[in-house]
């Protein structure tokens, strides 16, 4: 197995976590409203954590692994990208869920441009942060499960101060 496929098999296997979160959060009678709880004034919501994830490998599908690809979700770029400040129009779980998977089908798309004997190869768009296309494949697999970590976090604590 290449070491793409096996890369690709990890965030598989993270995608199936981050989408139980959501079904999880699809099934609670305050799904909107949990959706939207934040830990903290100006923190992350789980509405943003999880389109984060989408929008993140929207990103990467794209502009900085292939420019000439268009990426969409153009109104939500700004909202969702690293460095973005959580607003509070909150996305639905059927958004979200929408989100994920055109990203994730437009991500898969791209990395199966690239073989193997690329893994050294170096996005202009990543050159400055000197990200080869292996260390691109490694962040991806380890973001997806930063934020569905936080996500989950946030879930917990939105259910611990419901209960108090």
């Amino acid at each position: 197995m290449s070491r793409i496929a096996n890369l690709v098999d990890a965030w598989q296997f993270n995608r199936v976590r981050t989408l139980g979160l959501l079904d999880k959060l699809e099934q609670e009678t305050d799904a909107a409203e949990s959706l939207g709880w934040r830990p903290g004034p100006g923190r992350a919501h789980i509405g943003w954590q999880l389109m984060h994830i989408g929008i993140t490998e929207e990103l990467f599908a794209t502009e900085r692994l292939l420019p000439e690809k268009h990426a969409q979700f153009q109104e939500l770029l700004p909202r969702f990208r690293g460095g973005s400040t959580p607003d509070d129009n909150i996305p639905s779980a059927a958004e979200i869920r929408a989100v994920l998977t055109a990203s994730r089908e437009h991500l898969l798309d791209t990395i199966h441009k690239f073989d193997d004997s690329q893994l050294e190869w170096i996005s202009p768009a990543l050159a400055q942060r000197q990200l080869k296309l292996l260390d691109v494949l490694h962040i991806l697999a380890w973001h997806e499960a930063h934020h569905q970590g936080q996500a989950h976090l946030t879930l917990n604590l939105y259910q611990a101060a419901k209960a108090s």
